[in-house]
């Protein structure tokens, strides 16, 4: 027996719940971006409780964080007083958004607090195994910020060279 186009529905927005977490982000979030970038039409917030299962209240705020983000728009319908709910599906904008987002303070403090933390550590050197070993850790978490930064400005400048060009780039190198 085949599987119903609901069920397959449904599995992928529990996958997209579950990448939503692994990237730090509400598992909510990601199920309702799913419920949204498989809706032919936008979605009102009612809409969206019944697919997801939801809260409205867990709804509005996780779409107000999707929406600051670019990955959700917007719109209404003439006549209507609801807002309706669609998802960005240009994936390299989406990716920059979220790379963006990346730059908002509270990231720039955390960020921020591990250049301070090995500022400190230098500052106060004292030769030892553990001073060496903390060193070492934050050391290791400050050179995967700026790989995940630098990897984010690339990305971003990607752009400028359009998605039929970087999908050239990309299909060389596999």
């Amino acid at each position: 027996m085949p599987t119903s186009l609901s069920k397959i529905k449904e599995d992928f927005t529990q996958g997209l719940s579950q990448i939503s977490r692994f990237w730090g982000f509400p598992k909510g979030m990601g199920a309702i971006f799913a419920v949204l970038y498989l809706s032919p039409t936008p979605l009102s917030l009612d809409e969206i409780v019944r697919e997801t299962g939801l809260t409205k209240g867990a709804i509005s705020t996780e779409i107000r964080a999707l929406a600051r983000m670019g990955l959700v728009h917007r719109s209404t319908k003439l006549g209507d007083r609801k807002d309706y709910y669609e998802a960005e599906t240009d994936f390299y904008a989406a990716i920059r958004s979220i790379l963006k987002e990346r730059q908002n303070s509270e990231f720039d403090r955390a960020i921020r607090s591990v250049k301070e933390t090995l500022a400190a550590l230098d500052e106060n050197w004292v030769e030892n195994e553990e001073w060496q070993f903390v060193y070492a850790r934050v050391q290791a978490l400050q050179d995967f910020f700026d790989a995940i930064d630098s990897l984010g400005k690339a990305v971003i400048r990607l752009e400028s060279l359009g998605v039929v060009n970087v999908q050239k780039i990309l299909s060389v190198l596999k």
